[in-house]
This record gives C-alpha cells, sequence and structure tokens, in this order.
C-alpha cells in the first residue's frame, strides 16, 4: 500500500506516459488490428478559400473511425456541406479497414444530422448538461 500519493497537474511527458501505459494494458488485451492511432482530419473551403467546415477524427487500434468534432460554419449549415465532409472522412476510413464508427453530440447540435446520416443512437446522459441530453451514436462501415 502506497502511505503517501501526491497529485500533480500533467506535463507533456505525463500525458505520453498515461497514454502509453493505458495503450499497453488494451494491446494485452485485444491485439491491435492497426496503428494505434491514425488521424483522420479535414477542412472544407468554399470558392474563396474560407474555411467553412471541418471534422477532427481518427481510426483506433481496433478499426473503429472516433469522430471527434464535425463543425459547419453558421451560414453554410443544411446545406449538406456536414454530410459532404462526413462521407469523405467515412469513406477514407473504410478504405483504411474501419468496420465501424462512433461519436456523441448533444441534443442542442446534432441528433437529426447522424440520424439523416444513418447513425444509431447507442446511449445517453439525460439532463447533461442541464435541460439537455449527450446523446452517444454508431454506425456499421462494412454494408
Amino acid at each position: 500500500m502506497i502511505s503517501e500519493l501526491t497529485i500533480e497537474p500533467c506535463k507533456k511527458e505525463n500525458i505520453k506516459k498515461i497514454v502509453d501505459g493505458i495503450n499497453e494494458y488494451n494491446l494485452s488485451k485485444v491485439p491491435a488490428l492497426s496503428d494505434v492511432w491514425t488521424p483522420l482530419e479535414y477542412i472544407a473551403k468554399n470558392e474563396n478559400g474560407i474555411e467553412i467546415a471541418g471534422l477532427l477524427s481518427g481510426i483506433n487500434y481496433w478499426n473503429g473511425l472516433e469522430i471527434k468534432i464535425l463543425w459547419v460554419k453558421e451560414g453554410y449549415r443544411k446545406i449538406g456541406i456536414g454530410t459532404r465532409i462526413l462521407k469523405h472522412v467515412e469513406k477514407i476510413a473504410k478504405e483504411k479497414g474501419a468496420t465501424i464508427s462512433m461519436l456523441d453530440t448533444f441534443d442542442f447540435q446534432a441528433e437529426e444530422f447522424y440520424l439523416k446520416n444513418d447513425y444509431l443512437t447507442i446511449g445517453e446522459i439525460k439532463n447533461f448538461p442541464n435541460g439537455h441530453r449527450r446523446i452517444y451514436f454508431s454506425k456499421k462501415l462494412t454494408e
């Protein structure tokens, strides 16, 4: 048993130790199917070169596409740009061996958007943030 423990803010080298530690543990239980993390990060620009949308995601070591952020600039929403960049990333992810996509969003963000793009609700946290829901989605990429 540890008699004394200190807890401190992380530095960059600490973060690497934590990530390496969890990866080592996870991979000791289930072997990797691909690189530990393959980033898939894209920006969409309009005809004037202005950034109007972007998607930050990556493929994890079990061939799952994890979508972290999908953003479309106000004034460019609801005209298909989000769907175009999402489909672009899903296509590349499939080509790289991804078999499933996963993400979370809030009811005030993009719940209907993901349902329209064939994502299935797999869970939610009610009243987070207060008065809203955090929703978790997945989609098979192999069909």
